[in-house]
């Protein structure tokens, strides 16, 4: 009997980006939740752990679980803090890290993410003007689409409505604070990483450092695609996933 399939989305996306891939899947049912802050759901605090911790409440008891982007690293976190719960992880555009980093006497330093500099004027932005930082950040997960117009239009349906901008700063925040690089090692479920060449929010380079570092892990890179790949190559996208399904315990 196959779990149940839950799938995670990305900042200022609500679950309706995940429109093409549940077709490609059907039959198979996927429960697509809000992440708090982008539906009915609340912000609980600007903090990955309770982000994850408002998530995995609501999750059946054990799970294929899938994440794009700031879901993938929800999703990352559970695996992490309730491997019981995850059969397995499939995950978008992921990144332990989203933001670039410099060496410290503590941590090592991060290449694989956005800059620092761009990141900081992401959130400032938001704070005087939500819908043109929305835009701006929906324009980077398209670009490096073979099929970017139509891509553009799907994002553009799926794009989060401005009723609780707390939220949404609320989960830029976790984007610009969140390293999960140290707890790597130690996420048990298999994951399968599915991966755009042309990623221009988050460099390919980040999807290989996880395949490397993470216990059990298949990398599956796909050309002519960005920071959405489910989007512009669903059917591709549902085969992986429903590979991982079959193959969950």
């Amino acid at each position: 009997m196959n779990l149940p399939l839950v799938l995670l989305h990305g900042w200022g996306m609500t679950p309706k980006v995940w429109n093409g891939l549940r077709i490609c899947l059907s039959p198979r049912l996927a429960q697509t939740p809000a992440l708090p802050g982008h539906g009915e759901m609340p912000s609980p605090a600007a903090s990955l752990t309770a982000w994850s911790d408002a998530i995995a409440a609501e999750l059946p008891a054990r799970c294929v679980l899938t994440g794009w982007s700031l879901g993938a690293l929800i999703a990352l976190d559970i695996a992490h803090r309730y491997p019981e719960r995850i059969a397995s992880l499939v995950l978008f555009g992921a990144t332990p890290c989203f933001v670039s980093r410099q060496e410290t006497l503590r941590r090592p330093g991060w290449a694989h993410g956005l800059g620092a500099a761009t990141v900081k004027s992401f959130c400032a932005d938001f704070a005087t003007d939500p819908d043109a930082t929305r835009r701006r950040f929906m324009a980077l997960q398209a670009m490096g689409e073979s099929q970017r117009r139509g891509v553009v239009h799907s994002l553009q349906r799926a794009i989060v409505p401005l009723d609780d901008p707390q939220g949404l700063a609320d989960g830029l925040t976790i984007l610009a604070e969140t390293d999960l690089r140290e707890k790597v090692a130690d996420i048990r479920p298999p994951v399968t990483l599915i991966h755009g060449r042309e990623d221009a929010l988050m460099p390919l380079a980040a999807a290989e450092w996880l395949a490397e570092h993470l216990p059990t892990a298949h990398l599956t890179v796909l050309d002519g695609c960005g920071h959405a790949p489910f989007v512009s190559r669903p059917e591709a996208c549902a085969a992986q996933l429903i590979h991982a399904i079959e193959h969950a315990r």
